[in-house]
Protein backbone atom coordinates (compact mmCIF):
# COMPACT_ATOMS: atom_id res chain seq x y z
CA UNK A 1 0.00 0.00 0.00
CA UNK A 2 2.43 2.48 0.64
CA UNK A 3 4.06 2.03 -2.55
CA UNK A 4 0.83 2.99 -4.33
CA UNK A 5 0.40 5.48 -2.21
CA UNK A 6 3.82 7.10 -3.15
CA UNK A 7 2.97 6.57 -6.54
CA UNK A 8 -0.16 8.47 -6.42
CA UNK A 9 1.91 11.37 -4.72
CA UNK A 10 4.24 11.53 -6.99
CA UNK A 11 2.69 10.08 -10.47
CA UNK A 12 1.41 13.63 -10.99
CA UNK A 13 -2.40 11.88 -11.29
CA UNK A 14 -5.08 13.68 -10.40
CA UNK A 15 -7.80 12.15 -8.27
CA UNK A 16 -9.32 15.71 -7.25
CA UNK A 17 -13.53 15.04 -8.25
CA UNK A 18 -13.00 11.84 -9.65
CA UNK A 19 -14.91 8.96 -8.08
CA UNK A 20 -12.49 5.69 -6.83
CA UNK A 21 -12.83 2.53 -5.04
CA UNK A 22 -10.32 0.82 -3.12
CA UNK A 23 -10.56 -3.10 -3.23
CA UNK A 24 -9.86 -5.01 -0.23
CA UNK A 25 -8.72 -2.20 2.13
CA UNK A 26 -7.08 -3.54 5.22
CA UNK A 27 -6.10 -1.02 7.48
CA UNK A 28 -7.81 1.95 4.63
CA UNK A 29 -4.08 3.80 4.11
CA UNK A 30 -4.47 3.76 0.43
CA UNK A 31 -8.33 4.92 0.22
CA UNK A 32 -6.96 7.37 3.02
CA UNK A 33 -4.31 8.81 1.43
CA UNK A 34 -6.36 9.11 -1.96
CA UNK A 35 -9.04 10.96 -0.06
CA UNK A 36 -6.49 13.21 0.90
CA UNK A 37 -4.65 13.21 -2.77
CA UNK A 38 -7.77 13.90 -3.57
CA UNK A 39 -8.80 16.94 -1.96
CA UNK A 40 -8.93 20.52 -3.87
CA UNK A 41 -9.94 23.51 -2.72
CA UNK A 42 -9.51 27.32 -3.34
CA UNK A 43 -8.63 30.23 -0.98
CA UNK A 44 -11.08 33.10 -0.68
CA UNK A 45 -9.98 35.71 1.13
CA UNK A 46 -11.15 34.69 4.47
CA UNK A 47 -10.45 31.06 4.70
CA UNK A 48 -9.81 28.08 2.23
CA UNK A 49 -12.86 26.35 0.85
CA UNK A 50 -12.56 22.79 -0.23
CA UNK A 51 -14.20 21.76 -3.48
CA UNK A 52 -13.64 19.40 -6.39
CA UNK A 53 -12.74 16.73 -3.80
CA UNK A 54 -12.01 12.65 -4.25
CA UNK A 55 -15.21 10.20 -3.65
CA UNK A 56 -13.75 7.25 -2.36
CA UNK A 57 -15.23 4.20 -1.28
CA UNK A 58 -13.17 2.24 0.61
CA UNK A 59 -14.09 -1.26 0.66
CA UNK A 60 -13.60 -4.73 2.38
CA UNK A 61 -15.15 -7.67 3.64
CA UNK A 62 -17.36 -7.46 6.79
CA UNK A 63 -14.96 -8.72 9.34
CA UNK A 64 -12.75 -5.82 8.73
CA UNK A 65 -15.29 -2.81 8.17
CA UNK A 66 -15.26 -1.74 11.66
CA UNK A 67 -11.48 -1.12 12.07
CA UNK A 68 -11.10 0.04 8.94
CA UNK A 69 -14.29 2.35 9.83
CA UNK A 70 -12.30 3.77 12.80
CA UNK A 71 -8.87 3.53 10.96
CA UNK A 72 -10.98 6.49 8.31
CA UNK A 73 -12.36 8.42 11.37
CA UNK A 74 -8.69 8.40 13.23
CA UNK A 75 -7.11 9.59 9.87
CA UNK A 76 -9.14 12.14 8.08
CA UNK A 77 -9.63 15.21 9.16
CA UNK A 78 -13.39 16.27 10.04
CA UNK A 79 -13.39 18.15 6.05
CA UNK A 80 -12.96 15.28 4.40
CA UNK A 81 -14.54 12.93 6.43
CA UNK A 82 -17.38 12.72 4.01
CA UNK A 83 -16.15 12.06 1.43
CA UNK A 84 -14.70 8.48 2.06
CA UNK A 85 -17.30 5.76 2.33
CA UNK A 86 -16.43 2.49 4.07
CA UNK A 87 -18.44 -0.12 2.26
CA UNK A 88 -18.54 -3.92 2.64
CA UNK A 89 -17.64 -6.00 -0.85
CA UNK A 90 -16.59 -9.53 -1.36
CA UNK A 91 -15.49 -9.53 -4.30
CA UNK A 92 -18.37 -11.63 -6.95
CA UNK A 93 -21.04 -10.82 -4.34
CA UNK A 94 -22.00 -7.93 -3.30
CA UNK A 95 -21.93 -6.58 -6.76
CA UNK A 96 -25.81 -5.01 -6.32
CA UNK A 97 -24.39 -2.52 -3.97
CA UNK A 98 -22.34 -0.83 -6.44
CA UNK A 99 -23.35 0.55 -9.84
CA UNK A 100 -21.87 -0.40 -12.76
CA UNK A 101 -18.61 1.33 -14.24
CA UNK A 102 -19.25 4.22 -12.02
CA UNK A 103 -15.58 4.53 -11.06
CA UNK A 104 -12.78 6.31 -12.15
CA UNK A 105 -10.46 4.54 -10.10
CA UNK A 106 -9.96 1.16 -8.99
CA UNK A 107 -7.30 1.07 -6.50
CA UNK A 108 -5.89 -2.41 -5.09
CA UNK A 109 -2.54 -2.79 -2.94
CA UNK A 110 -1.37 -6.59 -2.04
CA UNK A 111 -4.71 -7.94 -3.09
CA UNK A 112 -3.49 -10.75 -5.77
CA UNK A 113 -2.57 -13.77 -2.71
CA UNK A 114 -5.21 -16.57 -2.97
CA UNK A 115 -5.96 -17.85 -6.15
CA UNK A 116 -9.18 -19.24 -5.32
CA UNK A 117 -10.30 -15.45 -5.86
CA UNK A 118 -9.08 -14.99 -8.52
CA UNK A 119 -11.91 -15.50 -10.20
CA UNK A 120 -14.36 -13.41 -8.57
CA UNK A 121 -11.97 -10.26 -8.47
CA UNK A 122 -12.07 -10.57 -12.17
CA UNK A 123 -15.28 -10.58 -12.06
CA UNK A 124 -15.51 -7.62 -9.36
CA UNK A 125 -13.26 -5.38 -11.93
CA UNK A 126 -15.32 -5.90 -14.72
CA UNK A 127 -18.36 -4.86 -12.85
CA UNK A 128 -17.12 -1.32 -11.64
CA UNK A 129 -15.29 -0.79 -14.28
CA UNK A 130 -16.64 1.51 -17.66
CA UNK A 131 -13.96 2.27 -20.58
CA UNK A 132 -12.46 5.08 -19.13
CA UNK A 133 -11.91 3.47 -15.49
CA UNK A 134 -8.20 3.46 -14.69
CA UNK A 135 -7.37 0.02 -12.24
CA UNK A 136 -3.77 0.60 -10.61
CA UNK A 137 -2.95 -2.42 -8.65
CA UNK A 138 0.42 -3.09 -6.62
CA UNK A 139 1.84 -6.20 -5.74
CA UNK A 140 4.91 -8.30 -5.55
CA UNK A 141 5.29 -11.33 -7.57
CA UNK A 142 6.33 -14.16 -5.48
CA UNK A 143 4.53 -17.37 -6.67
CA UNK A 144 3.77 -18.73 -10.19
CA UNK A 145 -0.08 -18.04 -9.39
CA UNK A 146 0.87 -14.43 -9.14
CA UNK A 147 1.71 -14.76 -12.75
CA UNK A 148 -1.54 -17.04 -13.36
CA UNK A 149 -3.68 -14.02 -11.86
CA UNK A 150 -2.04 -11.29 -14.35
CA UNK A 151 -2.09 -13.33 -17.37
CA UNK A 152 -6.01 -13.81 -16.68
CA UNK A 153 -6.44 -10.05 -15.70
CA UNK A 154 -4.84 -9.30 -19.33
CA UNK A 155 -6.97 -11.71 -21.53
CA UNK A 156 -10.08 -9.24 -19.78
CA UNK A 157 -7.86 -5.88 -20.17
CA UNK A 158 -4.90 -4.08 -21.57
CA UNK A 159 -2.65 -4.54 -18.42
CA UNK A 160 0.95 -2.26 -18.29
CA UNK A 161 3.70 -2.20 -16.00
CA UNK A 162 3.75 1.38 -14.72
CA UNK A 163 5.87 1.39 -11.47
CA UNK A 164 8.64 -0.96 -9.90
CA UNK A 165 9.93 -0.23 -6.62
CA UNK A 166 13.07 -2.28 -6.40
CA UNK A 167 13.65 -1.47 -2.83
CA UNK A 168 10.22 -3.79 -1.36
CA UNK A 169 10.24 -5.56 -4.82
CA UNK A 170 6.57 -3.75 -5.74
CA UNK A 171 5.41 -3.86 -9.20
CA UNK A 172 2.54 -0.94 -10.16
CA UNK A 173 -0.04 -2.24 -12.67
CA UNK A 174 -2.04 -0.38 -14.55
CA UNK A 175 -5.04 -1.89 -15.93
CA UNK A 176 -8.16 -0.24 -18.19
CA UNK A 177 -10.59 -2.15 -20.77
CA UNK A 178 -9.73 -2.40 -24.20
CA UNK A 179 -6.85 -1.92 -26.02
CA UNK A 180 -6.14 1.56 -26.04
CA UNK A 181 -2.80 3.47 -23.93
CA UNK A 182 -4.03 6.51 -23.12
CA UNK A 183 -2.30 8.56 -20.32
CA UNK A 184 -4.01 9.56 -17.36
Amino acid sequence: AVVLCTYLEIGGIDLRDRSVIELGAGTGLLGIVATLLGKGFFVSLFKAIYSCSARVTITDRAAALEFLESNVQANLPSELRLRAVVKELTWGKDLGNFPPGAFDFILGADIVYLEETFAELLQTLEHLCSEQTVILLSCRIRYERDHKFLKMLRGRFSVYEVHYDSSKDVHIYKAQKGSRKDDF
